[in-house]
């Protein structure tokens, strides 16, 4: 039944990917999109590239940051390294072992335990979701007149509901009562290391501007490609709309994200009167461009002695 489900998972995704893209032809024309993407200009491109390797390279160092204050040892190309294969993992194969899987692998490959390494892996996601929360709210109450009132209002409505719930999971642990059942005990564990990580103005300092930083330049990357193909909206229309088609992409329900991924961006940038072709265009690149920007971590996984 596992191996059933290992192959399965993946061939459901891929079947997901193909409907919603099948969706979104009918409505939008190949050869508009081909013509557009052999259109662009390659420098904008190569930009987007390097904006996307400096969110890998500060992803990696916010995740030794994270390890260090659990106890974890190795250095900083330990974690670059094993950040890159997770992001191969998870752009670049059709798998049912996801990044975060592979990292957390790799930590207890250095004679940990898997439990201890899965909470450091979770601490770390944990970090990145609320940085991209609080990173859309601020864009969201700098433009809060781009979106319709009420797309603006839900979306501001589930990003503060988001934030309210991580500052919930940060403060769990205190509630000690809630250890007594293993469904409840997960969060109160992952709770703890949380604290622990953030403790001290100086920690919580740090890990924010951070997590800022590594969404700034994915949004910088996107906001390039967007320009590439034409679309030319300001730096905030990028910040504001593209965060909830990310929070979008985190559902396991399509491969890497592909179609929740260009469904969410045409959604979203109609609203403000951008056309289709274009839309498409540019989350096409900016996939492609993820799956370019890990390839770093395909070479690291083959020339390494550990292989699943």
């Amino acid at each position: 039944m596992s191996r059933l489900k290992r192959i399965a998972s993946p061939l459901v995704r891929v079947a997901v990917t193909l409907l919603v893209f099948w969706l979104i032809f009918r409505s939008i024309h190949l050869h508009g999109v081909v013509e557009t993407v052999l259109g662009v200009k390659p420098w904008l491109l190569l930009a987007a590239l390097g904006f996307q390797l400096c969110s890998t390279l500060i992803a990696s160092f916010r995740w030794e940051l994270v390890m260090r204050r659990l106890g974890f040892g190795q250095s900083f190309p330990f974690y670059l390294r094993s950040y890159f294969k997770g992001s191969f993992f998870n752009q670049g194969l059709p798998t049912s072992i996801g990044g975060d899987a592979l990292r957390m692998l790799d930590v207890a490959r250095t004679g940990h335990r898997k439990r201890d390494a899965f909470y450091g892996v979770a601490v770390d996601r944990g970090l990145g979701l609320a940085g991209l929360l609080v990173f859309n709210l601020i864009a969201l109450q700098v433009n809060p007149n781009l979106l319709p009132h009420q797309v603006f209002l839900a979306i501001n409505g589930l990003v503060s509901a988001g934030i309210a719930g991580f500052a919930v999971l940060v403060l769990f642990h205190k509630l000690h009562w809630l250890e007594r059942w293993p469904v409840t005990v997960l969060f109160v564990r992952i709770s703890q290391r949380l604290a622990q990580v953030l403790r001290g103005w100086r920690a919580f300092s740090a890990q924010l501007l951070l997590a800022l930083a590594i969404h700034l330049f994915t949004l910088l990357a996107i906001f390039c490609i967007g320009n590439s193909v034409g679309l030319t909206f300001n730096l905030w229309t990028y910040m504001v709309i593209v965060p909830p088609v990310i929070l979008l992409t985190i559902v396991p329900v399509s491969l890497a994200g592909w179609g929740v991924r260009e469904g969410g961006m045409i959604g979203l940038f109609t609203l403000i009167g951008a056309d289709k072709t274009l839309v498409l265009s540019m989350s096409i690149l900016y996939g492609v461009n993820l799956i370019v920007a890990s390839l770093p971590g395909m070479w690291v996984y083959f020339t390494g002695k550990h292989h699943l």
